[in-house]
């Protein structure tokens, strides 16, 4: 696991990393980024109703990312705003892909 001075905790794995969000359902406006404590922020517009928010919240991170759709995984027990990312690529390049949106200003 790694840890910047912001706080954000990246875990690398064989196929990936994975790390915390901190989502905000029913936001104005779509985006990730910067940090929520140790998590990345992730506003969606979509409400939290039959996982409406978690599919925004999967599209949002991938398209940030630039990584399709189907590498990016949320926790599926998790009904609270924090939820645990697993995100699948090389993880050297998606942790610093990371750390840019979670240090930088919010990417719409």
């Amino acid at each position: 696991m790694t840890s910047d001075r912001q706080g954000l905790r990246v875990e690398a794995s064989a196929d990936g990393i994975l790390f915390w969000i901190h989502v905000k359902p029913g936001a104005r406006s779509e985006s990730v980024g910067p940090l929520h404590g140790d998590a990345l922020r992730v506003s969606v517009k979509a409400p939290p109703v039959d996982s409406r928010a978690n599919a925004a919240c999967t599209a949002a991170l991938a398209r940030a990312l630039g990584v399709p759709r189907r590498t990016v995984d949320l926790d599926p027990g998790s009904r609270s705003r924090r939820k645990r990312v697993r995100v699948r690529g090389d993880p050297a390049d998606l942790e610093t892909r990371l750390r840019s949106l979670a240090s930088g200003p919010r990417v719409r």
